[in-house]
């Protein structure tokens, strides 16, 4: 059983316990389910009347598919809402308290002891009267009524989301948000590869996973940039980034990075890939991102990348570039530039002259 099909799995065992023990499902209303991840199914709520809120572009895709309603924010009223628990506790104290602020019944949190389900338990229970708490699977749900909390005390005011704003002088007032990647400053992955960059850069180039927006700054700031795609996952990162990036050249594209495409092609490629979904590394979702590459650059053009160190992205490189240097890198990252990305028939060729 894979990780995800056994989380999923506890998730429901816990939902039916709780049920068994007294948790009341309402009998009318939407049910929000906050940062559910593709795959996972919910019984006993009633598959019909739930919303799933998600804002990464792959999960909300899926569910959508699936015939849910779905959106990246959460907005409006609710007969009651579930919280996937995240592991960044700052993202999941902004959770619990937009659910506590949303729903008209009760507020269920779900999680993994890997994720603090015990601390933000504990937290809860000093602001909130707790209906039930069921252990299972190394993971725990409990829940409370919104309806009953006291909305002049000091319960979750102090949870709610709150923008971050950075100080350092290369992105002076730049805003972020808690649970994104790099939230509290760059990347340094990100800052060696945008030190790396020639002093002019070609008309048209792309940026996949953008992030908040730190790459494409250092990106417009050189010469020849005509436009910038800048391509993210997640809703959140990039409403940041619209916020950080004031330049006309950019454009900006809510989309999956490793089923994009773009017509017509770009000059240039950049990219930090990330190598994770939650908590679980999939380096896998970097080879995802050189394919991308490929497929939307122009026939003569390039791709900038870095990569931890310990990440084995050559194979995939040399399978979808002619010409691959790595041109730097510290002893934690490398940085590879590819140009000449292979099409069908010139892999073929390719592979048959290293015979």
């Amino acid at each position: 059983m894979s990780h995800a099909h056994a989380d999923t799995a506890a998730r429901h065992a816990r939902l039916q316990l709780a049920v068994d023990a007294g948790l009341t499902l309402p009998d009318t209303g939407d049910i929000a389910v906050l940062r559910p991840r593709a795959g996972e199914w919910f019984d006993p709520l009633p598959r019909d009347r739930l919303h799933m809120v998600q804002g990464f572009r792959p999960d909300h895709d899926a569910f959508a598919s699936a015939g849910f309603t779905v959106t990246p924010d959460l907005m409006g009223r609710f007969a009651g809402i579930m919280v996937c628990l995240p592991r960044a506790k700052a993202e999941a104290r902004a959770l619990i308290a937009a659910a506590a602020t949303h729903s008209d019944g009760w507020v269920i949190v779900d999680g993994q002891k890997a994720d603090g389900i015990e601390g933000v338990l504990r937290e809860v229970r000093a602001r909130a009267p707790i209906g039930g708490a069921i252990a299972k699977a190394h993971g725990k749900l409990f829940w409370f009524d919104a309806h009953a909390l006291d909305t002049s005390a000091d319960d979750f005011s102090g949870w709610h989301a709150q923008p971050l704003r950075l100080d350092d002088p290369e992105v002076p007032g730049f805003v972020t948000l808690p649970g994104l990647f790099s939230a509290d400053g760059i990347d340094p992955a990100s800052r060696l590869l945008a030190e790396s960059l020639p002093d002019a850069l070609p008309p048209v180039v792309a940026d996949l996973g953008a992030g908040w927006g730190y790459l494409a700054a250092r990106v417009l700031q050189h010469a020849g940039i005509q436009t910038l795609h800048m391509v993210e996952a997640e809703a959140a990162a990039l409403d940041c980034a619209r916020q950080n990036i004031q330049d006309p050249r950019a454009q900006f594209h809510w989309a999956d990075a490793t089923t994009l495409t773009l017509t017509p092609p770009v000059d240039m490629v950049v990219m930090n890939p990330p190598f994770h979904t939650g908590h679980k590394g999939q380096p896998a979702l970097g080879v995802q991102f050189i394919a991308t590459a490929k497929r939307i650059l122009k026939p003569q053009g390039s791709l900038w990348m870095v990569a931890n160190r310990h990440l084995p992205y050559e194979a995939a490189l040399t399978d979808a570039f002619r010409d691959i240097d790595e041109v730097g890198g510290t002893a934690s990252f490398k940085l590879y530039r590819a140009s000449h990305p292979l099409r069908e028939k010139q892999r073929t060729q390719s592979r048959k002259g290293q015979r």
